[in-house]
């Protein structure tokens, strides 16, 4: 087949048919109003998602916590947010009831934001103050994991990425440097009970099969005691750990998982390739293929950092530019099993139509992703976040953003 019957083909996710091979990144983008609640923005940029096809797309990391948050207007998903998240919902299945739409919960722990919100840590890392986490505070994230996926469930989206991935709250409890004496610290068969558990309460609240549940997964997060290292003080890369968390996970009912790696706030170009190092995005594709490789045949593994090969014009070397192109890559690694659906994180930002352009034989009229991080600048600064290239309305936002608070260097080394 060639790379457009590869990646336009349909894939089985639990019950659900994806249409096609493209997921779309869950990406905060700081525009929700402050309640949390979708604003004629968060519609805009969704509405286009939708209408671009995408066999399936992720809500951006919604906050389970107006409490612990990183970002100013993130979205959130309490009991008050119930009636506009069914609102925004119903819309989305109005522009294209096809695409699969999934909510990623999470919690900011360690990397909340301190001037608005309340930093919690079950054990800080080194340059992270925080406040660490009584077992009682522990429950009752727990509760409002569980509250929040019901939520997801009633408000009719079709499932939900439990985050464990990036450095936050997950990733913080599932990673060998808490060694705190707990229930869920120390030894891994204590840290990976913590996701265990959760799914199996998320199952028991909702024993609807058909309801999706996957979680994005940072495989290796590249610093001493991060997830996927040999031990509490080493970034030495050990992956006997994300491989039994995706089995366990598996065995709880995961119909998904998405690999990933890095933590932003520490290992930034781990986490998203960036123009000057594009080759990181290499390390995706073999941890994504050691992922595959674990998991049974109906477990969809979906494969992360594709956004950086663009238009194939990078500056990776000894590879020529048609064979190092986005969908080049993308379509090569699902037909040699590696991935089963690629995902669009940045380039979903870039061009939301490009599944549709794939479809209608348009692949010269989708605008790549240059990497230029500019949508990273916005995120730190808290400002609304997309495209500075290509959408005028973000390019405005940069300038008055910079004027406002100076130019910021976005730095990857």
């Amino acid at each position: 087949m060639d790379k457009r019957e590869i990646l336009l083909s349909p894939l089985k996710i639990g019950s659900h048919l994806s249409q096609n091979r493209f997921f779309v990144q869950a990406m905060e983008c700081n525009d929700g109003d402050a309640e949390g609640n979708p604003t004629d923005l968060t519609y805009q940029r969704y509405e286009k998602l939708f209408k671009g096809e995408a066999g399936l797309v992720s809500l951006e990391a919604i906050t389970i916590t107006d409490k612990n948050r990183s970002r100013m207007n993130q979205l959130f998903i309490m009991p008050q947010n119930k009636a506009p998240l069914e609102k925004f919902v119903k819309r989305m299945r109005e522009v294209n009831p096809k695409t699969l739409f999934i909510f990623q919960l999470t919690h900011s722990g360690e990397l909340s934001n301190p001037e608005f919100s309340r930093r919690l840590s079950v054990k800080p890392l080194p340059g992270f103050t925080a406040d660490v986490f009584t077992e009682d505070e522990f429950e009752k994230i727990m509760a409002d994991f569980v509250l929040a996926a019901k939520m997801t469930y009633d408000v009719g989206a079709d499932g939900i990425d439990m985050k464990f991935c990036h450095g936050y709250l997950g990733s913080q409890i599932l990673r060998p440097y808490n060694t705190r004496k707990w229930r869920y610290g120390g030894p891994w068969e204590n840290r990976r009970q913590f996701a265990f558990d959760l799914y199996e309460r998320i199952r028991k609240a909702i024993p609807d099969k058909n309801f999706l549940i996957g979680s994005k997964i940072s495989v290796w997060e590249g610093f001493p005691g991060g997830f996927g290292t040999a031990g509490p003080d080493t970034p030495v890369i050990d992956l006997a750990e994300p491989i039994d968390l995706v089995k366990g996970l598996e065995e709880r009912g995961a119909q998904f998982i998405i690999q990933s790696a890095g933590s932003p706030s520490i290992t930034i170009s781990l986490t998203q390739a960036d123009k000057d190092h594009p080759y990181f995005a290499y390390l995706h594709q073999y941890f994504a293929k050691m992922l595959k490789e674990n998991v049974k045949g109906g477990t969809v593994v979906i494969g992360s950092n594709y956004s950086v090969f663009g238009k194939g014009k990078s500056r990776l070397q000894a590879v020529t530019p048609e064979d190092s192109a986005l969908l080049a890559y993308g379509a090569k690694n699902i037909e040699k099993g590696y991935v089963d659906m690629i995902a669009l994180g940045r380039q979903s930002f870039a061009d939301p139509f490009l599944p549709l352009k794939v479809r209608e034989n348009r692949e010269e009229e989708i605008d790549f992703c240059t990497a230029c991080d500019n949508c990273l600048e916005l995120l730190i600064q808290q400002s609304p976040i997309g495209c500075c290239t290509y959408n005028k309305t973000y390019t405005d936002i940069l300038v008055q953003t910079r004027k406002e608070k100076g130019k910021l260097k976005v730095n990857h080394t």
